[in-house]
């Protein structure tokens, strides 16, 4: 059972109450870590026993986690692993790293926090890769459109110790980030309300549709080239937007439909996975850089266990929790809020590819393929990524991707 299963017995007013004697940390850490059935009782128990574990000894190191528009409801909803990871990392430094969780846009939001880690507001944020990238433009390298056949090639990459040298490197060398893990789906489109009595069964029924897109600047070129009319929109103000009928539909994946509840005003969820989904968790360099030998060790060993354990828990997550899957479960988020998933034939999806990657439109993407090249020391971004993506079978599962730790070669 998740968190945001767990939770839903107990009222907000009484999480927050908790969360004021024991820290919204140790109440959420407590939370994660709970095996059955939680009352708010057994909950105060846990979030007691947390605290008094957390703080029995000075921590050596405090570090503060901006997590973007993440709260105790919905972590689980998209299993991005932040909670993981700090309930792993305390527990594996035996308390000299202590984290203080901050979401709910409080400390930092999509757009924001890779700036918040910069000025060191914050060490240590969650967001996606695509909202970041205006902070961290590097990031763009993840989004070229069809890049990554499967959310299996997206795991596939991040395990492979060429990340290091193709992803991870460059970024903490231009931006000052440590990529610690990621979550990974493939992006499509999510038509609000108005869509709801339109038939889409071929790419074409998208065309001319008005569409919000992230601070990515890769999603637009591909956007573009498919006539979905890119607008830019804040991640906080679209599902306003699909509420009010400003947009047709935003480009996200649809975990993060139901984490933002804005399945409400989402009637399809197009997978037309054109490009990455990725929600990710960096850390900044300079502090990384400031811990101990054994400390920085068992920062990348909690990450690693992290991205095992969101590939699992995510992939179950999608069939479970979300309902993106056909057939579809019966009390699922999509069920329960009457949103129809999309599952294009594999034609029309090449028809996509074919109208906007590099692979068949390489024009479309000289100007950002060559900063991006130049940025990483002049190699080819796109093919060495596109090469390693298919490095395993087309039709492999992602929960089937073998881990590797990426750093260790």
């Amino acid at each position: 059972m998740g968190v945001g299963n767990k939770l839903s017995q107990i009222s907000r007013r009484d999480l927050f109450k908790l969360a004021g004697q024991y820290g919204m940390s140790s109440t959420l850490l407590a939370a994660g870590a709970f095996g059955g059935a939680m009352s708010i009782g057994s909950l105060a128990r846990a979030a007691e026993s947390t605290y008094e574990r957390r703080f029995s000894k000075p921590a050596k190191f405090n570090l503060k986690f901006g997590a973007a528009g993440f709260n105790a409801r919905n972590l689980l909803i998209e299993r991005a692993g932040a909670l993981e990871f700090a309930r792993d990392l305390e527990a594996r430094t035996d308390g000299e790293i202590r984290i203080e969780f901050i979401g709910d846009n409080q400390i930092c939001g999509q757009l924001s926090c890779v700036e918040k880690t910069q000025l060191g507001v914050v060490d240590i944020y969650a967001a996606s890769t695509q909202n970041s990238a205006g902070g961290a433009p590097y990031l763009n390298v993840l989004d070229y459109a069809y890049m990554f056949p499967s959310r299996a090639a997206q795991y596939h990459f991040l395990y492979s110790p060429e990340s290091q040298r193709i992803l991870r490197d460059p970024l903490e060398e231009r931006h000052g980030l440590k990529f610690l893990f990621s979550h990974a789906e493939l992006r499509g489109m999510q038509m609000g309300l108005g869509w709801k009595d339109k038939p889409i069964t071929k790419l074409e029924d998208l065309f001319g549709s008005k569409n919000r897109v992230t601070g990515t600047q890769l999603g637009r070129i591909a956007m573009q080239a498919l006539n979905l009319n890119p607008v830019p929109v804040a991640w906080e103000e679209t599902l306003d937007g699909l509420r009010q009928g400003l947009i047709d539909g935003a480009e996200t994946w649809a975990s993060a439909v139901a984490y933002a509840n804005m399945s409400p005003v989402v009637s399809k969820s197009v997978d037309l996975k054109f490009f990455c989904g990725t929600e990710h968790t960096s850390m900044s360099a300079k502090v990384f850089n400031s811990l101990d030998g054994y400390l920085q060790d068992a920062v990348l060993e909690s990450s690693y266990w992290a991205q095992t354990h969101v590939q699992a828990a995510n992939e179950a997550a999608l069939v479970n929790t979300v309902g993106f899957s056909n057939p579809q479960l019966p009390g699922t988020i999509f069920v329960e809020n009457d949103v129809e998933p999309i599952f294009l034939p594999d034609s029309e999806i090449k028809m996509a590819e074919e109208m906007c990657s590099p692979e068949f439109q390489p024009q479309l993407w000289e100007q950002w393929r060559e900063r991006l090249n130049g940025w990483a020391g002049g190699i080819d971004t796109y093919q060495e990524i596109y090469n390693i993506a298919r490095e395993i079978p087309l039709d492999m599962k992602a929960e089937n991707v073998e881990p590797r730790r990426w750093w260790k070669g």
